[in-house]
């Protein structure tokens, strides 16, 4: 059972209208991309956390991994098998450096594949969330070893547990671990919730999405403050209210956005409580 380290990291902390302060968080996130993708100069915004820590952008597809995985899996769009092996492929990586050396064509020869990576001094990023090895079949692989062999043997079966989970992210998940048997299955989830992006007929972007130890603290404060049941209907009620709070937002929130975002607004919130530190990979560093 995976303990969620982060589950009092907003305990003492007063937020008032958790509502607002999520629309308000990602306007100013939003805010500083536009900033910095027009050649401004840093600082981006006078909020002192935005100054010194690293957050996600507010819409996935402008994130650098995404835009790199999108690139790498677009041409795959008609072909289901290998759009499904490139994705999880991308997810299992995860690294944009890595991704921007590669093309598609690299994965129908595996084994070259698994050399030219093996040969990197990185070829993962290791740092974005934890991936253990896979079990298939009784046989273990590693974390290399699962992105290029096993991902190539069985596209063509994941192709059919994705199909036959009702176009519900969550159970496709659910169902592709029961065999993987992973302890944390965000590797899994994140690689079916990207092919939204090129097939909405085998995974639709408005899908139910699970909840992220990261998220839980700020989705529970969303949930008592609107008094509802549970994250999913928090989702609801958050999309609904982007009209409200963000009426010219680039695009409407989906559920993933909603739980990612709450993931990022727990970040901010911690920090502001002193249960989260500027150091390591959470320090923000300008080049």
């Amino acid at each position: 059972m995976t303990i969620n380290k982060y589950k009092t990291s907003l305990d003492g902390l007063i937020i008032e209208n958790p509502v607002r302060s999520f629309f308000d968080y990602c306007k100013e996130r939003e805010n500083i991309r536009q900033k910095r993708e027009k050649g401004d100069v840093f600082p981006w915004s006078d909020d002192k956390i935005f100054q010194k820590g690293r957050f996600l952008n507010v819409f996935r597809e402008d994130d650098k991994v995404s835009k790199s995985i999108i690139s790498f899996a677009e041409p795959l769009k008609n072909n289901l098998p290998r759009l499904i092996q490139a994705l999880f492929f991308a997810r299992w990586c995860n690294r944009q450096e890595t991704l921007d050396q590669l093309h598609n064509q690299d994965l129908l020869d595996v084994s070259k594949l698994n050399r030219k990576l093996s040969n990197l001094e990185q070829w993962e990023n290791f740092n974005a969330y934890p991936v253990q090895d896979v079990t298939w079949m009784d046989k273990t692989y590693t974390r290399l070893d699962t992105a290029t062999y096993l991902f190539n043997e069985i596209k063509e079966e994941l192709v059919d547990i994705i199909l036959n989970s009702e176009l519900d992210v969550k159970k496709a998940t659910y169902n592709i671990n029961k065999l993987f048997k992973m302890e944390n299955n965000f590797p899994i989830f994140m690689a079916l919730i990207d092919i939204a992006w090129f097939r909405n007929d085998v995974m639709p972007i408005t899908s139910a999405v699970p909840t992220g130890i990261g998220a839980q603290p700020y989705l529970d404060r969303l949930e008592e403050y609107l008094g509802l049941n549970n994250h999913q209907e928090v989702a609801t009620k958050m999309i609904s209210l982007q009209k409200e709070y963000w009426p010219n937002a680039k695009r409407e929130f989906y559920p993933i956005d909603i739980e990612y975002q709450s993931c990022e607004c727990r970040k901010y919130f911690s920090y502001l409580n002193g249960t989260k530190k500027f150091e390591g990979k959470n320090l923000l560093i300008i080049n």
